[in-house]
């Protein structure tokens, strides 16, 4: 699995010893770690790592989490995220407040770790499904992330790796237009700097290999935007 593959999970927390006591079982746990020890910092890290949960602390130095929350979910790499709210607050109305803020989940402390490593996992399974094994399918195209298998009907398909990640990320979310920049930072990760026309490249030999068989090509291009999967 790439670092790409890898689901990247943001820790924000002002407290070093919760940093270092997430980090340690999250990575354990096959995750790639990011941390912030603020609310600006937490804004700041999002728009520039575009991780795929957020774990944030209500209670945070220079901006509360909530407003973070905000802030957040007002970029588009936080509205790609899942946040997930850790609060000592209890109260009913807290956690509505904080879920009507924008958060997806709420854990209230104190909290065991298990459990937190569940919730980052039945997030990410609506995030990201391939991430954690699930099987995709899209009218007569299956993609099976495990054993590396696409078929389309009776056919099994043989795509590259990088072909594979981009079918992956149009049956996670069919019908959302993805721009090149989008599937660059999905596929290739925000690390490497490459051409956005390779996007169109790859996106070719995928449509090649999907209609090899026959078939309808199920990649929509959108004029000036992206490419889209619509069958």
């Amino acid at each position: 699995m790439s670092d790409a593959d890898t689901p990247l999970v943001l820790i924000v927390d002002d407290e070093p010893a919760q940093v270092a006591l997430l980090s340690y079982n999250l990575k354990a746990a096959g995750f790639r770690i990011a941390t912030a020890k603020d609310g600006e910092e937490a804004v700041l890290a999002v728009a520039e790592l575009g991780p795929d949960v957020v774990l944030l602390d209500w209670m945070l130095p220079r901006l509360s989490g909530l407003e973070a929350c905000r802030q957040i979910r007002a970029t588009r790499e936080g509205r790609e995220a899942s946040i997930i709210m850790v609060s000592a607050r209890s109260e009913e109305g807290d956690r509505v407040r904080g879920l009507d803020t924008g958060a997806d989940d709420y854990i209230i402390k104190p909290y065991s770790v298990a459990e937190l490593i569940a919730r980052v996992r039945a997030n990410l399974r609506r995030l990201r499904p391939t991430s954690t094994g699930q099987v995709l399918e899209f009218n007569d195209i299956r993609l099976e992330p495990d054993s590396y298998r696409v078929t389309r009907g009776s056919e099994s398909l043989h795509l590259g790796p990088t072909e594979f990640r981009l079918l992956a990320a149009f049956m996670e979310r069919p019908g959302k237009v993805w721009t090149r920049e989008a599937l660059l930072d999905r596929v290739w990760g925000r690390d490497i700097y490459i051409d956005t026309r390779t996007v169109d490249v790859h996106v070719g030999r995928l449509r090649k290999t999907l209609c090899a068989a026959g078939g309808e090509d199920p990649i929509r291009t959108v004029r000036g935007a992206g490419y889209s999967l619509a069958g």
